[in-house]
């Protein structure tokens, strides 16, 4: 498979400024990816405050709407869409591509105007189907040949807030 050629400078805001959905997955690119797991067999994830707060400025900025769409089972994804006001979420995805084609119908955009943001195989095809395709320092190479722009930080380290501070900035907000 071809990797796609990277972006950056205006180039990429420019790519920025037509996205009006934002699709996260989220082990690996909200979490670092690490699970925790209780005595009783409860799964915990670590999401960075950080990138919550980059969600939260992008929502009260800008009319970009923002997605979760994660294979996870894990009620917590729920939660923490929850807490950062996300209305489009969904977990428990097989079909990721399937969800977010679902999603943009629902919002009368097209995938031409989503960027999602994934680290691994199972984001790839997504990847390759909207505009503007994007993934972290530390993701897997299957889903960094299919970006066109690859965080500086991690997954769960701040790596989403640079996302959302891009966007922002294509828009001409400065927080």
């Amino acid at each position: 498979m071809q990797e796609k050629e990277k972006m950056s400078g205006e180039a990429l805001l420019e790519r920025l400024r037509g996205v009006r959905l934002l699709s996260l997955d989220v082990d690996g690119v909200l979490t670092d990816g690490g699970l925790y797991y209780t005595d009783e067999g409860i799964t915990l994830r670590r999401f960075n405050v950080k990138d919550g707060m980059g969600i939260k400025l992008l929502q009260r900025h800008t009319d970009v709407q923002v997605a979760i769409v994660s294979a996870g089972k894990n009620d917590a994804i729920a939660h923490r869409g929850r807490d950062l006001g996300i209305e489009h979420v969904r977990f428990r995805v097989a079909d990721k591509l399937s969800a977010l084609t679902d999603i943009c119908a629902g919002l009368g955009l097209t995938l031409a105007q989503a960027a999602h943001v994934g680290d691994d195989v199972n984001d790839v095809p997504l990847m390759h189907a909207v505009g503007c395709p994007m993934t972290m320092a530390d993701a897997l190479d299957p889903a960094k040949a299919a970006a066109l722009y690859v965080t500086a930080k991690g997954g769960g380290q701040g790596g989403v807030r640079e996302i959302c501070d891009l966007i922002l900035a294509s828009r001409g907000v400065t927080v």
